[in-house]
């Protein structure tokens, strides 16, 4: 199954080149012990929120990496 912004952040925490790769764009994403409380969520989701700091045009770089890493 290809990865990208609407995989649940529980599968990208699963996998460790997309976790590394989230971990560079958006730091404590594989260390913040409340990323349990969204693993539920998918990763577009939780960038929603303004707290999570991530724009627009980030978030697009994130899910062509995610992408990428599938081929």
């Amino acid at each position: 199954m290809a990865l990208s912004v609407d995989s649940k952040v529980k599968e990208l925490m699963k996998n460790e080149a997309a976790a590394e790769l989230i971990e560079k764009y958006a730091p404590g994403f594989k260390t913040n012990p409340q990323m349990k409380l969204v693993q539920a969520l998918t990763f577009r989701k939780l960038c929603s929120f303004p707290q999570a700091g991530i724009s627009a045009e980030k978030l697009e770089e994130i899910d062509a990496a995610l992408k990428a890493l599938g081929e």
